[in-house]
């Protein structure tokens, strides 16, 4: 392991990856995201040659012993998990089952079937050691070219007479040493073409292209580049970049995914940032710290709110019972991302231990967690929830809400009262139930399995049966309880669990029910009052056979604060309405009452006006620092570390982080600091690879020791240089790297560029683009005439509870498409939109069948194929060859030539006058599925 803040040098981190070549950088961030945290936090206790625990001679504590196994045999097949034992035991499939105190959860289970379906990627290999200890003096972490400052560059002198700005200079002179020529000019119709797509992401328009083609001035170029940038379609097209980086969903993706139905407020605000040129660096601090910064108005109040979406809308599993855990995993997720998409750095990797290959020690990942730890991102709960922050409004819309508001407070007053009095006053209800009084099948304490010691109470004397069982706060992790129910028929039943309440119990309790669809454990909060009739609390219904088998299992495990339990419920569900039970006068309270109030208060809430909230955070009351997770185990905490920021980047007078706050608004101003020597750079780098098809850095989300070094590192660092000095202006940046020669040149490769330089990496000439799927959806509907240029707004659907099943029916911009994490658009999944969970920096570019095949049968090109022929059949005074021409423009932006024409006449001629009207849908999607539609050249 490397020291604190060592990193290993070039030679030796080549050295490293020619033996680890088999195991790329994403697949071992998904060891160290995913496995590592699983196995140590589930497997490495008994399992551990460095803790000398080796049950059954399996140590899962290195790749040696993984592909060792036990005494039972290998515990991994590389890419075989069906042949796995460790996947067979942790899917509880045959006699063995681990862990053996309960079956992982799903999404855990999931994670490790992938890894050994991936081969097994591990880095906990001796390799490292050994390098790290041969090298006995290694560089320090600002000596990798990244982490130096970024240089004042002079710009070279070249002999070629292309240079139409500073970005030609560098190339040019690379291409000069190298004895490459710099291919001519692209024609004036693929120019107008390449800038449409790339910087709006639209077509032009056969007016459009036509306008530009006879525009003769010497400056129309420059100008068609201005109206482009100054058009509200930029901040769509450049917007949906950024949310790319961010990994921008409208569910949750975890667990049983729950939809964000206002994350649509940050896409909104990422768009209209865009257009507004707002300042990469301001664009930053908003969506770090929007909340803590001062505002003139409520426009930018609002908007610096709604900017902190981007720390919320990660994926999260908000179900998990282990709300420590869950905690750690969103800050982790929000440290990877902004390290990934601001610094272009694999912070997440220190969580375990120091970063194996960058000079990120386990130290300052813990610095920068303690920033997040003191940052509320969750409302906790059974389920756990985010935090919808209220938005500011004008002050009639302000009086609108209040009075709607007071209307709820008192009809929600009344409900609460009426619940109250049925369990409160007076004997309206006997304080002591017998278990025969109440409906379903009721198993008192008494009648539970006992483990351990647990005292019995009457104290509360309001209690089910003869009293009560307590842990007395003592005895951790070794009482439980066992209920089991024998059913007369299997079934659905609602669980219900009734405690005793109180300041001083624990609001963690464990609850594992084992029911006939497997397991669920819920955790209980027994410092709330029971919310069904001051008793019970509802565990959730559950699926269970008459076998026996079927129990609910409480347990101490983990908890702190006294535990109480006082009966178990099993109820039939679908059975009788429920009623509040009063045996002491055989009094009831009808729950259709209840109901009806109910009800009158969800119509109440639906009708009247609704203030509007953000996805945010805020800062916590008590800032600290945090515990370093030793192996990045939760539970098991090690030193206390201020916050802080990465020590090998090094920022001129870094802001101090106050005692009283998170941190939050230093760290963004760290980030956006002109002298942070990555952040300007990793932007920059971005721009040129979605502008010329590749970066600089041809890892654009990897900036480190295992990503590749800069090409034209002169020319990156003159460009990040006069980004923060155009005061971190996008516009400015993409209008200085659009109107160089570089970017006008034609994708034509020269045979000696083919055999020197076959990836171009010189950029002697223009690389060949797809179309992103958003461009190519999009110019599909413009031509068939249904594209809705509408802006903003929510777009899914009203109604919608859940992604599965969701009917993608809108023609609105791609970029307004609702994107979920487990349910996208057909078109989107064929053509590689980007995976939602994780940081995007370039998108993949697949050529499979199934691109072929939806083009050639998808109802979506067919239809839209048949209205694009009508709006041409329209234009009766078109000849045939005006018609063909027409279609070429709209599609492909330029005439057809002459051999093209040729192709389609005669396709034309083969039909009668009454098939010609079935034949022009079919010229349209077979243009459509043309190379020339699908990439700009």
């Amino acid at each position: 392991m490397l020291g604190r803040f060592g990193v290993l040098t070039l030679g030796v981190v080549a050295f490293a990856f020619q033996n680890l070549k088999a195991e790329d950088a994403r697949d071992l961030e998904f060891f160290e995201k995913k496995i590592r945290p699983a196995l140590v936090e589930n497997c490495i206790k008994c399992h551990s040659e460095a803790d000398k625990k080796v049950k059954g001679g399996l140590a899962l504590d290195s790749k040696e012993g993984v592909a060792r196994g036990g005494e039972t045999g290998p515990a991994v097949v590389p890419g075989k998990p069906e042949l796995s034992l460790l996947v067979k035991v942790i899917q509880y499939d045959g006699d063995m089952k681990m862990p053996p105190k309960g079956k992982l959860p799903p999404e855990v289970i999931a994670d490790l079937t992938q890894w050994v379906k991936m081969g097994a990627p591990d880095p906990r290999t001796k390799i490292n050691a050994d390098i790290a200890k041969n090298e006995k003096k290694p560089l320090k972490g600002e000596n990798w070219w990244s982490f130096s400052p970024i240089a004042n560059v002079k710009v070279p002198a070249v002999t070629n007479n292309l240079v139409r700005n500073e970005i030609d200079n560098f190339i040019l002179s690379r291409l000069e040493k190298d004895l490459l020529t710099p291919s001519p000019e692209a024609s004036k119709a693929i120019l107008v073409r390449r800038l449409y797509f790339d910087l709006i992401g639209l077509p032009p328009t056969p007016e459009q292209v036509k306008a530009f083609l006879s525009d003769s001035s010497p400056d129309a170029y420059e100008k068609l580049v201005d109206n482009l940038l100054k058009s509200q379609h930029f901040g769509e097209k450049w917007g949906r970049h950024w949310l790319d980086i961010v990994r921008f969903s409208e569910s949750s993706g975890g667990g049983r995914t729950a939809l964000f139905p206002d994350s649509w407020r940050y896409r909104d605000y990422v768009i209209r940032a865009f257009n507004s040129d707002k300042s990469f660096n301001r664009f930053l601090l908003e969506q770090i710290a929007g909340d803590l910064l001062p505002t003139n108005d409520n426009r930018e109040k609002a908007d610096n709110i709604i900017a902190t979406s981007f720390l919320a809308l990660g994926p999260t599993n908000f179900e998990r019972q282990d709300k420590k855990v869950l905690e750690m995993d969103v800050i982790d997720e929000q440290l990877d991302t902004l390290g990934k998409a601001v610094l272009g750095m694999t912070i997440g990797c220190a969580r375990c231990h120091d970063h194996k290959f960058d000079p990120i020690p386990t130290h300052d990942y813990y610095a920068l967690a303690g920033i997040f730890k003191s940052t509320k991102t969750l409302i906790h709960d059974n389920v756990s929830r985010w935090i919808d922050h209220k938005l500011p409004v004008d002050a009639e819309t302000e009086k609108k809400i209040t009075e709607h508001d007071a209307k709820v407070a008192l009809l929600d007053n009344k409900i609460k009262e009426l619940k109250k009095k049925t369990t409160t006053k007076g004997d309206a209800v006997k304080k002591i139930i017998d278990p025969k009084d109440l409906d379903g099948i009721v198993i008192d304490d008494t009648k539970a399995k006992k483990v351990g010691e647990w005292t019995v109470s009457k104290f509360s004397n309001f209690f089910i049966g003869s009293g009560y069982l307590h842990d007395e706060n003592k005895n951790k992790g070794e009482l439980t309880l066992s209920f089991t129910p024998e059913f007369s028929k299997a079934g659905k039943y609602e669980v219900l669990l009734a405690y005793q309440a109180g300041p001083t119990r624990a609001n963690d309790v464990p609850v594992t029910i084992f029911h006939g669809d497997g397991e669920t454990v819920v955790h209980v909060n027994m410092q709330k009052n029971p919310p069904i009739d001051g008793r019970f609390v509802s565990l959730g219904q559950f699926r269970f056979e008459n076998s026996g088998q079927n129990f609910v299992l409480i347990s101490n495990m983990d908890t702190m604060g006294h535990v109480t339990v006082d009966a178990m419920q099993f109820l039939p569900v679908g059975g009788a309405e429920k009623v509040v039970k009063t045996p002491a006068k055989g009094e009831t309270v009808d729950a259709k009452e209840l109901k009806k109030m109910e009800l009158e208060l969800k119509e109440l809430k639906a009708k009247g006006p609704v203030r509007p909230v953000a996805m945010s955070v805020e800062d916590d009351k008590k800032p600290a620092g945090i515990n370093i997770c030793i192996r990045g185990n939760v539970h098991t905490p090690g030193p206390l570390v201020p916050r802080g920021f990465l020590s090998a980047v090094k920022v001129n007078n870094a802001p101090k982080i106050p005692e009283n706050e998170s941190g939050r608004k230093e760290f963004a101003l760290w980030l956006g600091d002109d002298s942070n020597p990555l952040t300007a750079r990793v932007y920059a780098n971005r721009a040129w690879s979605w502008l010329l098809g590749s970066g600089l850095v041809r890892t654009t989300d990897n900036f480190g020791t295992t990503g590749e070094a800069p090409t034209h590192p002169e020319l990156l660092d003159f460009l990040a240089a006069e980004f923060i000095k155009d005061n971190w202006s996008t516009k400015k940046l993409v209008r200085k790297i659009v109107t160089s020669h570089t970017y006008r040149q034609s994708s034509e490769e020269s045979t000696l560029a083919q055999q020197k330089d076959p990836e171009n990496k010189a950029f002697s000439h223009m690389n060949r683009k797809r179309l992103e799927v958003e461009s190519i959806r999009d110019a599909i509907l413009m031509v068939s005439g249904k594209l809705d240029f509408a802006m903003g707004g929510s777009t899914i659907n009203l109604g919608t509870s859940s992604e599965y099943g969701y009917k993608f029916t809108d023609y609105r911009r791609s970029v307004y498409t609702p994107i979920f994490r487990n349910n996208l658009p057909e078109i989107f999944e064929v053509f590689d939109f980007p995976d939602p969970n994780l940081v995007v920096g370039k998108r993949n570019v697949s050529t499979i069948a199934p691109q072929a095949l939806y083009l050639m049968n998808n109802s979506f090109i067919i239809e839209k194929s048949g209205e694009a022929a009508l709006h041409l059949l329209k234009e009766n005074n078109l000849s045939e060859s005006q018609k063909i021409e027409s279609v070429y423009f709209q599609v492909l932006g330029r005439a057809p030539t002459p051999a093209e024409n040729a192709k389609v006449m005669s396709f034309l001629q083969e039909k009668s006058e009454k098939e010609k009207a079935q034949a022009w849908p079919l010229v349209f999607q077979a243009m459509f599925s043309t190379l020339d539609f699908r990439y700009l050249h």
